[in-house]
Order: C-alpha cells, then structure tokens, then sequence
C-alpha cells in the first residue's frame, strides 16, 4: 500500500466524505489516492485557497474534520488565509500539502532553495497551525497522521498540517508494522472536584443575583452540547445572549434569546448584558469586538464567570477583561456537572428580568422595517425577509464586512437552522467558497444560501465554474452596494469623509450577472421593494445554483453601531433620546452620558 492511500484511507474511516483539491505535481498522488478510494469524493477548486475556505465550511457543518489538499510552493502559500482561518475560529481541519522530493530538500537555512517549488511550508504556518510537521520516514505516516488528527479534534480545536514530499507519498509501506501514536500521555481526566467547588460558587452567586445572563460562545457547538445548554437555559429561565459565531446556538425564537451583543449589536442595543449583575460565559473568549474600546465597561456591575478550555485565555495576564471566575473545562464537562448540579434545586424567579430583557430586544430591533413609500431597498428590510423566508435546517454562510454586520443584526435563526461565517479572520471572499463546502457537507435537500458583498464576490469570482462543474445547488445573493461600505463607514467617521480605495474611487465592480450568465450560472435581480419577496422566493425555489443581485448601490448605514473607544457598548449610534437612554439604564450611566461624550 502507498502512503497516500493509508493517509486517504484513514480519514475515511474517520467519516470524511469530500476531500478538496487543486491539482499539482506535489499532490497529484495524493488526489489520485482520492479518486481511487470507492468510499469518498474530490472537490476540484480553481484556487486553493477556495479549497482551504470550502474545507474550513464543511468541518463546521459536518462537525467533523474538513480536508484540503494542495501541492508544494505557491500551492501551499495559497492556503495560509484558511489555515489562519481556521486556526482563529477553532475548526478542525487536515491540510495536506505535496512537497519536492526529501533528497533534494534543502539542508541547511542559508540556502533559500534546492528543489524546484520548495518552500518551509511547515515553518510558516507552524505560529497558525496546532500542529505541523514534515514526513520524511514513510514509516511515520500512522504515528504523525494519528497525532495530527488528535490534536485538531481535542481540547480547542484547530487546523493541522502534514508535508508529504513525492517519494515519500509513493512508498510502499506495511500498515500492520506502523507504530500507533499513545494518546495517554495527552489525555487529561476533568478534576471534579474542582469543578464542582467552582460550580457551587456560581450557583450560590446565582441565588445572589437579580439580572443574571448566559453569553454563549461556538465553543459550546464545538464541544457538542449545544442541546446540554438548552436545557440548562431553561432551568434558568435567564436571558442568553449569542455571540456571532453562536448565532445558531442561541437562535432566534429561543424563548430565552435575549438579543445580540457587541459594538454592532442589533436587537436590544446591549441594554441587557450591561445591565446584567451576573455574566456566565460559556465558550467565548469575550474579544474586542463584544467589549468594545472601553473594555472595563463592559457588563460592569457584573461579576463575571468564563468557562473555556483553552488555558492560556484564563490568565489574568492575558485576558483583555478582567474575569471574577476563570473555570478551566470543556464546555460539555461543565455542562454536565452544572445541569446535574441543578436538579434538585429550587431555582429562584427572574422573570421579570428576562421579560425586561426580552422588551429591550423587540423594542429596540434593527430588523423592524416599515415599508417605506420609496422603492428603494433596505438591505436590513432584506435580510429580516430572507431570514423569515428560510426554513428549519437550511444554512446561512456569511461573508465579512458590511454583509456579515447585516446578518448578524437582522437575520432571526431558527432551531436547527445554520448560520456560519468567519468572524475571527474574517477574509473578504469566504462565503463563496464556504458555501460549496457547506452544501457538500449539507443534507442537500434544505437549502444552503451564500451573503456575500461585492468587494467579497470578487474575491472568488473563479470558483463559478467549479459551482457549474459540479452542480452546487446553493443559492447566492450579492449585496452589492458598489463600494467597499464597511470601510467608507470607517472613513467617514475617521478620516473626514477621504473614500481613496473603497468606491468610486478605486473601485469599481463589474456586472457581476453577465459573469455569471457566462459561467451558466442563473442568475436574479432584486432592484426595487416591490419585487423582493416574490424574487427572494424565485432564487430559494430554483433547482441549481444561482446569483441574485441586490442593487443597493452607495448604501452604506450600518447601524446600530459603537461610536469611540471610550463609548460603552450600551450606548449605541443612533444615539437614544439621552432622557430615553437614562430611563433604560438600571445600573448608573457613565459619565459623559449626557452628551455622549465620554
């Protein structure tokens, strides 16, 4: 037996179906192993990092591992985006990359290069990677291929990469006679008594707390307990608020869903978790992006518990906020103490409070749109049509920018629903190329919808015919506002209105229908209000792939949003009536609330 085929064979017994590829000649034994395996399929790309991106889609939508294959040199250069990607994200992936012949690799760091297309793949993706590693003895395939896929599935997950020179993919090799890798030396047992003194103390301030909420994380997803925290939210019956990267975790018409968080908040501007007195935090390493600038507001009269496995988050040191209780557990071992440890236990009333916070969310709500007299469209009028219009179990994949911060405020999930993006990367372009490896990952009969902006269709405008080669029957919408809005809305605020580079100046999109029309891709248009449920239905009914383009030509009004470093995220552009932004406060307003300037 080769190599390739025990390395192709192995992630078959694993449950991979689809493997993605561009062919070279470092990876052309790798693909053929594929192509000879009765038991799995290849997906042939135009560009890999398309195939990087569609890997990293199919892993979160299958929830097992993603694999791409790509060949040596720029083969390898071209995946780093979703390496990083997925490293940031947390995804388990397998990239393989093909390299030069071991007799001619390079001996020594002098030298730049020895064989043709040689490069220290290893090298540069080892600060993204979990772990990589270059093979050079045939008879360490079982023992580094075992290792690799351990290390991407446990604690917090993430990519891998394993560099394969040519001979060495050719070898003949004996698996019987393979050393296995000895995970024992990596397992560590959960310390329950630890865990359960922790627990203890989080109930005992829950009996203290009078506005107590859930923030919930994808490490909730990514430890396969997704249903576990359901029920333990309704135990608690306590407001429970998403991040974005759990907006399919904590949908919509949750009955305890209490808005979204964040400098782009949307539904319920942030009253609720800054008003909160308790922050349980499962699965989210509360970044930036949810703090905003002036992190030590964030959820302030709040004693904060985080519970994630990745160790070096809980350092005090390096934690960008403060946390009171820093419990170091996979999510699903937490959960299963802490729903254990509820059982027999009276649990104290707080709905008042969640009726509060669930007031806050339908009353301050940027998705609620009354039809305007003008046709032109509202793209947030868009997303809250589409999202109402998608069913149970069909898929959402995000792009980045403008569209995603539309989505995230205004499209409502549903249980059983997906929705998924790249949000720690956030690569213009993924959504594309993410979605072909969602509708493979899919059950292929729900539908799986793309949101891309025009700036992000450019990206990987190529892999329409790869869509049309393979007949991937997910449906995209082009939010095309022909400009780069997220960064114009950055300009206007920071640089005195000066558009270089984002549209018109600079940039210009093509007419992204004809494109498409000349792959033999079908394509919509949605050009006025009137028309826009009756073609969001046409597009979600078609049999096949196809684009719809969204004419929101210079629209660019992302709100609400955080203006300022020093702004709390309670306190969001528009700006509230101040008397109104007072009367919602239960905690005390910071200074400077009076003109929002803080």
């Amino acid at each position: 037996m080769r190599v390739v085929d025990y390395v192709i064979g192995y992630l078959a017994n694993l449950g991979v179906k689809d493997f993605f590829v561009l062919t070279g000649s470092g990876d052309a034994a790798i693909i053929d192993a594929v192509a000879l395996n009765p038991n799995v399929n290849y997906l042939a790309v135009m560009h890999e990092q398309a195939e990087g991106f569609a890997a990293e889609a199919y892993a979160k939508i299958s929830e097992n591992l993603g694999v791409a294959i790509g060949t040596s040199g720029p083969g390898g250069h071209n995946l780093v985006t979703p390496i990083a990607n997925c490293y940031y994200d947390s995804v388990p992936c397998v990239f393989i990359t093909g390299q030069v012949n071991s007799q001619v690799l390079r001996i020594e760091n002098s030298l730049r290069q020895s064989g043709f297309q040689e490069t220290p793949i290893v090298d540069i993706v080892t600060p993204i990677t979990k772990y990589a590693k270059l093979i050079i003895n045939p008879k360490d395939i079982r023992y580094e291929l075992e290792k690799a896929v351990y290390i991407a599935k446990s604690k917090r997950p993430g990519p891998v990469l394993l560099d394969v020179p040519m001979d060495v993919q050719k070898a003949e090799i004996e698996p019987t006679k393979l050393i296995g890798f000895d995970l024992s030396a990596y397992e560590n047992l959960p310390n329950f008594n630890y865990l359960d003194k922790k627990i203890d103390l989080l109930i005992k301030d829950i009996f203290n707390s009078k506005r107590p909420v859930f923030l919930i994380g994808s490490g909730v997803r990514l430890a396969k307990s997704v249903d576990l925290f359901l029920e333990v939210a309704r135990k608690l019956k306590i407001p429970c608020f998403p991040t974005w990267n759990a907006l399919d975790i904590v949908t919509s018409d949750f009955e305890y869903y209490g808005g979204r968080v964040g400098t782009y908040g949307g539904a319920g501007r942030n009253l609720g978790i800054q008003n909160s007195d308790l922050l349980i935090a499962i699965g989210s390493r509360i970044s930036g992006r949810i703090t905003g600038g002036n992190v030590t507001s964030f959820a302030r009269a709040a004693k904060k518990y985080v519970i994630d496995i990745d160790e070096p988050l809980l350092q005090k040191k390096l934690q960008q906020l403060p946390f009171n209780e820093c419990i170091l557990s996979d999510a699903k071992v937490f959960l299963e103490r802490f729903n254990s440890a509820l059982k027999n236990i009276s649990i104290p009333d707080f709905s008042s409070w969640t009726e509060k916070v669930i007031d806050w969310k339908n009353k301050y709500d940027p998705g609620k749109f009354e039809p305007a007299d003008s046709e032109e469209i509202n793209p947030y009028n868009f997303m809250r049509i589409l999202s109402e219009m998608m069913k149970e179990k069909d898929i959402l994949v995000g792009d980045c920018g403008g569209n995603i911060v539309l989505a995230s405020q205004a499209f409502e999930t549903k249980h059983s629903q997906r929705f998924i993006t790249n949000n720690g990367n956030s690569p213009m372009g993924f959504s594309f190329a993410g979605a072909m490896g969602a509708w493979l990952a899919s059950d292929r009969i729900h539908n799986t919808v793309c949101i891309i902006g025009d700036g992000g269709f450019n990206m990987n405008i190529q892999e329409l015919q790869t869509v049309k080669n393979y007949n991937l029957k997910f449906k995209t919408f082009i939010i095309n506002n022909n400009c780069y809005g997220i960064i114009r809305a950055f300009q206007r605020t920071n640089l005195q209105c000066r558009y270089e580079a984002s549209g018109p100046k600079g940039y210009n999109p093509p007419d992204f229908l004809k494109i498409c029309q000349a792959y033999g891709i079908k394509t919509f248009s949605i050009e006025t209000n009137s028309e826009m449920q009756e073609k969001i239905k046409e597009v979600l009914d078609f049999d096949g792939p196809a684009v719809c383009n969204l004419d929101v030509s210079g629209w660019d009004n992302y709100e609400p949003r955080v203006s300022g470093w020093k702004t709390p995220i309670e306190d969001m552009e528009p700006y509230l009536p101040r008397e109104e932004f007072k009367s919602q406060m239960i905690i005390p307003p910071l200074e400077g609330w009076e003109t929002t300037k803080y």
